[in-house]
């Protein structure tokens, strides 16, 4: 098949299969008007205590996470097949670019099987880090094919797990109040990364080579790892900070009473 016909089969599947999905599903949705209370209340209520200044931190760490991970895989996957080759891996590079997107939908069943009970901050943590492992095992190993698969299934689970934390992050570190505004913000700092990644990548590329820039991009996807990593910090400082005005509140009564 040519890339037309290829793409012309994407579109009938859309309109055949997809939309008579869609529209069954907005018809069951529309008549089930029975929520489970407890889940919507675990929804509504934000876990973030901070306040002013702190909330701020919060937010932009997290802008800062989306936006560098948008960068990382980006730069990657763009030059997925290029990259591949340029290892020596050849025309197997095309098998193992392949197998992201495999890779990516069984991040969604990973986390439906396990993921029920983790924070999502965490999630996004181990998202970020997914990629710059995947580098860390691509580069050192390459030609070796068992390496390069690695690489394209770890780069394609944090992938599925970004899109998925995108979404879920905004909501359980400040609740649904502002919540569009917020992923508005995330989505428009993560899409200005990632389609500003293909051009640096390629003049990284051309500069100083295939090797050196990938090491480069594992080093910017930690530094988003470490942001997401900061947020759980940044909150565990505030609810302490909370706790703290109670107990001199107490520590003074009861010294009024010794008194």
């Amino acid at each position: 098949m040519t890339w037309r016909q290829v793409f012309l089969l994407y579109a009938l599947l859309n309109v055949l299969v997809c939309v008579p999905i869609h529209l069954w599903l907005a018809r069951l949705s529309s008549r089930n008007t029975t929520y489970d209370l407890a889940v919507m209340a675990a929804v509504n209520e934000p876990i973030s205590v901070a306040r002013g200044r702190a909330r701020q931190l919060v937010f932009a760490l997290m802008l800062i996470g989306f936006a560098v991970e948008g960068y990382a895989l980006s730069a990657v996957l763009v030059h997925m097949v290029p990259l591949t080759l340029a290892l020596g891996l050849g025309g197997f590079g095309l098998y193992v670019a392949a197998l992201f997107g495999p890779a990516q939908v069984a991040s969604r069943f990973i986390i439906l099987l396990f993921g029920g009970g983790l924070s999502q901050t965490w999630l996004a943590v181990i998202a970020a880090l997914l990629l710059p492992a995947g580098l860390m095992i691509l580069l050192p190993t390459s030609p070796w094919i068992a390496g390069a698969i690695l690489f394209a299934l770890l780069t394609g689970l944090g992938s599925g797990l970004t899109s998925i934390v995108g979404g879920t992050l905004p909501l359980e570190l400040f609740g649904k109040a502002g919540y569009g505004r917020r992923l508005g913000w995330c989505t428009s700092a993560k899409q200005f990364t990632s389609a500003t990644a293909p051009f640096a990548m390629s003049a990284s590329m051309a500069g100083m080579g295939v090797v050196p820039s990938l090491w480069i991009v594992a080093c910017i996807a930690l530094i988003g790892a470490a942001a997401f990593l900061m947020i759980p910090l940044v909150l565990r400082r505030c609810r302490a900070g909370t706790r703290q005005p109670l107990f001199r509140r107490r520590y003074h009564q009861s010294i009024k009473r010794i008194m």
